[in-house]
């Protein structure tokens, strides 16, 4: 909550650019990313603010997202875990921030963020997804 709290101190100082993330999903991924977009605040790192939902009828215990950085012309410049989200009960959906602080981001650059690891709460088994591949055709490389 401290983390938010910063952010949303960060916003009201200087007005951030603000423009849609692009979202990917694995197959039959029990929780998914509805809305996210990129706050850029005129110093520090781009934000991606994001809603992840529970599709599922059972407590999601954890909820890890990938942010993956293309240059303007579709080429792969960086990928990010997020710290994991805790606890989503069945059908909810709850906002939380990712910092792209992994590398420099360019005003032309896209960012595409997913959900690539969930654990059902009681379990010991997890749900996970390689996203890469989903997020380069997100972003298809442009012929020189």
């Amino acid at each position: 909550m401290t983390l938010l709290s910063m952010v949303f101190a960060l916003l009201v100082a200087a007005p951030p650019n603000e423009r849609p993330a692009r979202i990917v999903e694995g197959a039959d991924a029990p929780a998914r990313i509805t809305r996210a977009t990129v706050l850029t605040p005129a110093e520090g790192p781009p934000i991606v603010v994001y809603a992840a939902t529970n599709v599922t009828d059972k407590q999601l215990d954890t909820v890890t997202v990938m942010a993956f950085v293309f240059k303007a012309d579709g080429t792969l410049k960086a990928r990010q875990a997020a710290p994991a989200r805790r606890t989503l009960e069945p059908n909810e959906t709850k906002y939380s921030t990712l910092v792209v602080d992994g590398s420099p981001v360019e005003a032309t650059d896209v960012i595409v963020i997913g959900i690539n690891q969930a654990q059902h709460a009681g379990s010991t088994a997890w749900w996970r997804a390689d996203l890469q591949r989903a997020a380069e055709a997100a972003v298809p490389l442009k012929k020189p």
